[in-house]
């Protein structure tokens, strides 16, 4: 705890807490974050890394005090509008006390500055932010690993603008969020700088260190190891077809451009950022093995990153969507169509526990392989009931109606409802909130 502490306690007026009830500790009320300016130190050695990060607060009421997710990094300093603010570090959060109340509706800068060597979140879906590789750093945060990091607003609703740059040695390359506006080279370090212009969750925000390849042009770009560009390249070299065809059935790619990580170890599964992918070399094998894969993070560009659930009980709207595109992009290019595809995952499913609600699955099992799964057959019998013409047509009114923006289950049905004139009622309650797995409907 800082010398200066703040006595506050959630639940005192001034005090605020996140309206996710999956993840209560996560996220603050109170307040918007529009832009995060994050200036980072990295020694790969070691590992200390030090910060300035600035934030342009929103208050949405009169504020005498406000949290923050941050963890086990020391804060060394925090202003408010310039001024030195009061501060306490308590377990995952950072509670601040500026000098004198912030009303509502005008914007502030806040200023954190910090130190310390990163260390991931533990969690029940395993370690989760800033962690190591042997020769560099990768981060993957979803959904709560990014306070490992940066101190923000850990809530998939609260999305904003970020400028991010990372000084490193120069010998390693760094990729992060967004366009890369400038790169500086001194005698021994060289610093990066990122921009997405794009609002994005805190979750979705990565930065990955090490010595890599960087290659690509246009849209789409990469970062390998140079012992696994070869294979790379074969089994990646199909995105921009991919880009081409998820383009036409979910309308245009929302963002500047699509980058590609590969770091040297395996992973259990890629990682998804906003724009941004990271695989393990695992992925790599020279022969097509991880594709579907490939599609899967790709689609999350739409479903997940441009498109952000409100709150986390909506997961299958991310989840079920990018496994859907898996089963599109086989349909499109040779492969199995998307109804042997569902038709061969309801005969798996049907064996599993018949005991997940998929709108509301529980906090715990927002990441269960019968999420991915159902949601995926969700959206094939929607497709069926409602025929090819305006199924794509609703996927592209609902990506541009809502770009950028967050999204619930109950705004996709009313919007599916929309497109027939035929009830949905039944066949939404049956896939999205019964647990028994409904037949899918005949073609």
């Amino acid at each position: 705890m800082s010398a200066k502490a703040d006595p506050a306690r959630a639940g005192e007026p001034g005090a605020t807490t996140s309206a996710d009830a999956y993840l209560p500790q996560h996220g603050n009320g109170g307040y918007r974050v529009t832009h995060y300016d994050l200036e980072l130190d990295y020694r790969v050695g070691p590992g200390r890394l030090d910060g300035l990060a600035r934030l342009t607060l929103a208050p949405t009421h009169a504020l005498t005090r406000f949290s923050l997710d941050f963890g086990k990094l020391r804060v060394i300093k925090v202003t408010v509008g310039g001024k030195a603010a009061r501060y306490a570090q308590r377990g995952s959060k950072l509670h601040v006390t500026p000098a004198k109340a912030l009303p509502a509706l005008s914007p502030v800068a806040v200023e954190v500055r910090y130190v310390g060597a990163p260390e991931p979140v533990p969690t029940v879906w395993g370690e989760l932010g800033w962690d190591y590789l042997d020769d560099g750093v990768i981060v993957a945060s979803q959904p709560i690993g990014s306070p490992s990091w940066f101190p923000c607003n850990d809530r998939p609703s609260d999305k904003a603008t970020y400028r991010i740059a990372v000084t490193v040695a120069s010998p390693y390359q760094v990729v992060a969020n967004g366009v890369l506006e400038s790169r500086r080279t001194s005698a021994s370090t060289t610093t990066w700088v990122y921009r997405l212009a794009q609002p994005t969750s805190a979750y979705l925000i990565s930065v990955q260190i090490g010595r890599y390849v960087l290659s690509g042009a246009g849209t789409v770009h990469a970062a390998v190891p140079a012992r696994l560009m070869v294979p790379f390249q074969y089994d990646f070299g199909r995105q921009p077809k991919m880009l081409a065809e998820f383009s036409e059935m979910f309308g245009p790619y929302p963002f500047d451009r699509y980058g590609v990580v590969v770091v040297d170890a395996e992973l259990d599964a890629p990682v998804e950022a906003q724009a941004l992918s990271i695989f393990g070399s695992n992925h790599v094998d020279g022969k097509r093995g991880s594709e579907n894969l490939v599609a899967h993070e790709l689609a999350h560009q739409w479903f997940g990153n441009s498109l952000t659930v409100a709150e986390w009980r909506h997961i299958w709207l991310n989840e079920g969507f990018a496994t859907y595109a898996e089963w599109l992009w086989t349909e499109v290019s040779g492969g199995d169509s998307a109804d042997t595809h569902a038709r061969r995952s309801w005969r798996e499913t049907v064996t599993q526990p018949q005991d997940l609600r998929l709108a509301d699955p529980g906090a715990q099992r927002i990441f269960d392989d019968r999420v991915y799964a159902r949601g995926a057959m969700t959206l094939h019998a929607l497709r069926l009931r409602l025929g090819d013409g305006a199924f794509f047509a609703l996927l592209r009114e609902w990506t541009s109606t809502h770009e950028h923006g967050v999204v619930t289950t109950e705004a996709f049905t009313a919007m599916a409802q929309r497109h027939t004139p035929w009830p949905l009622t039944e066949l939404f309650a049956r896939w999205l909130f019964d647990t028994a797995l409904p037949p899918l409907p005949s073609k």
